[in-house]
């Protein structure tokens, strides 16, 4: 099976076919040696995939092998300090920003203003799955083969400047997040049916994101102004964030 560089990481997936095949392939490492070690290892089975498929059947081999190999992914993240967000995540000037939400609340939509907004200054790295990861002493946010229903991410590392947590509002504000609802926010965006190791070292990564990057509350509608007022406070140069 084929090695992919995903989030800084050597990743190799057994079976990897399908949809996953197709989304993890502008990850392939340039290096296929087998006689360097991958980081992590993804094996899901093809009796967890059909045991998925028993118990939710309006799901195909195809959808649950996609899932399943994500899943482990984020999972074994957590031991290179990295965790996932879900989240939908553009950069600007080359500096990420995530928006947070439970899905249907407009994450997705907001980002896209961004987009709009900031025309070829901006890009998509990906808009469900990212993984947030520290190197270095530095909080980084990476896209991932796993990125949603439209496949929008790029192979890239980019230095992470803010988290923004979404509500739908008829007028638009943003403020810093409230560190207790914060806490509750990240936590219910990611990875959570863990074993007590792996919920350590969530709290880890959780500890070290809120020791670096900015955390805000947006309230937004749909309009150009929701963009303005996020990017007033948001914003950050690669200089302001120390990379």
């Amino acid at each position: 099976m084929p090695y992919y560089d995903i989030a800084g990481l050597r990743v190799r997936i057994e079976r990897c076919g399908g949809r996953t095949e197709k989304q993890a392939r502008p990850y392939l490492s340039q290096n296929q040696n087998d006689d360097i070690k991958a980081d992590i290892v993804i094996d899901v089975s093809d009796e967890k995939i059909n045991s998925h498929i028993e118990k939710h059947p309006e799901l195909g081999y195809d959808d649950w092998a996609y899932m399943l190999t994500g899943s482990a992914f984020y999972a074994a993240l957590l031991n290179f300090n990295g965790m996932l967000l879900h989240s939908s995540c553009i950069v600007v000037d080359g500096v990420a920003y995530a928006f947070s939400a439970d899905s249907g609340t407009g994450k997705s939509t907001h980002a896209n203003l961004w987009l709009k907004y900031f025309g070829e200054r901006a890009y998509m790295l990906n808009d469900d799955k990212p993984a947030i990861r520290k190197i270095d002493g530095k909080i980084y946010a990476c896209g991932t083969p796993w990125s949603g229903k439209y496949d929008y991410s790029r192979p890239e590392i980019v230095p992470l400047g803010g988290i923004c947590f979404i509500e739908r509002s008829e007028t638009n504000w943003i403020k810093k997040a409230d560190t207790s609802k914060a806490v509750f926010n990240i936590f219910s965006q990611t990875v959570r049916k863990l074993p007590l190791n792996g919920m350590n070292l969530l709290f880890d990564v959780i500890e070290d994101i809120f020791g670096s990057v900015p955390l805000y509350e947006l309230g937004c509608n749909i309009s150009k102004e929701a963009v303005e007022v996020s990017s007033s406070a948001m914003l950050k140069t690669p200089e302001e964030l120390g990379i």
